[in-house]
């Protein structure tokens, strides 16, 4: 891809696009809303498909049980925002995280990631949207390293770039993969959580005015985040961030209007949870703000159609 062309790639697309989105949706409420987000904004998004990432944590007993219950949660979702149609482009993913930078976890998810970004072209890139441990893509990469000329990653993971540490949770699971869709050569938009996305934050009365008794998927939506926000805040007053939203609404930025970003040389992930500037001439996107208002309600119009 010749430099013009990648540039060109790292802006908000115009028209309508394809779109792939790699999601653990059963880690916590945000997946839920970036994922109902993203079927609501049909006009602008052509689903390709919907793949389970994995994830390790209290809700789950292993990557391979996370990804399994994030499939699982995607198909829920789906019935709920009466596009079932989709169900057949849903694929279950890795099954555990890549054990170094050179070989693939194969998957459902990284063959369909792999086949469907072949398709594509420099001038007419596939749109990679992550919003889990990123696994499943890096792994397409290493089984076709063709494809990272055809795609664009919009990827939320690891903090802003001058916080403390780069343990976020997306990025501490595999940093292996995160360094090999940092040093791949594909175009890299990132989402920073803490110190960026941190501030799109939403609160019970605020779900409960927009969302209560609109449609199923607003109820569910809503019953999910207040149990969980309250079954942590153990009641004292909260907000809850949902953080993957924003990654999908890059692709809606047009004239800037959820957020600002700019271009930056790539940094790299370390095992030591730091950065350090990339040895390539490559740059990437970097958001640094996002209008959280003009999101939050742009979000809730299409959650209530």
């Amino acid at each position: 891809m010749d430099k013009e062309q990648y540039m060109k790639n790292l802006n908000v697309p115009k028209g309508k696009i394809d779109v792939i989105l790699d999601t653990d949706t059963y880690n916590e409420i945000d997946d839920q809303f970036a994922l109902t987000y993203m079927l609501r904004s049909e006009t602008k998004l052509n689903v390709k498909a919907i793949c389970a990432a994995p994830f390790l944590n209290s809700l789950s007993v292993s990557p391979k049980d996370g990804m399994l219950k994030s499939y699982d949660e995607i198909l829920k979702l789906l019935d709920l925002a009466d596009r079932s149609d989709l169900a057949d482009v849903a694929y279950k993913g890795s099954t555990e995280y890549l054990a170094n930078e050179s070989t693939p976890v194969i998957s459902e998810a990284a063959r369909q990631i792999a086949k469907i970004a072949a398709e594509y072209s420099p001038q007419k890139p596939l749109y990679v949207v992550a919003i889990g441990a990123i696994t499943n893509v890096a792994s397409a990469i290493l089984i076709n390293p063709a494809i990272a000329e055809n795609i664009v990653i919009v990827w939320l993971g690891g903090h802003s770039h001058d916080f403390e540490d780069t343990k976020e949770f997306n990025m501490m699971q595999d940093i292996a993969a995160a360094r090999v869709i940092f040093s791949c050569g594909t175009p890299v938009v990132q989402l920073p959580c803490m110190g960026v996305v941190s501030n799109f934050l939403t609160t019970k009365p605020e779900l409960e005015y927009w969302l209560s008794d609109r449609n199923s998927l607003c109820d569910y939506l809503l019953e999910n985040t207040v149990t969980e926000a309250e079954e942590y805040a153990l009641g004292k007053p909260w907000s809850r961030i949902i953080w993957d939203v924003t990654a999908v609404a890059w692709l809606l930025n047009d004239d800037d209007r959820f957020m600002l970003s700019r271009i930056e040389k790539i940094r790299l992930p370390e095992y030591d949870f730091t950065y350090q500037e990339a040895q390539t001439d490559k740059l990437m996107r970097y958001v640094y703000f996002i209008k959280r208002d003009e999101l939050m309600k742009d979000l809730f119009d299409k959650l209530r159609s």
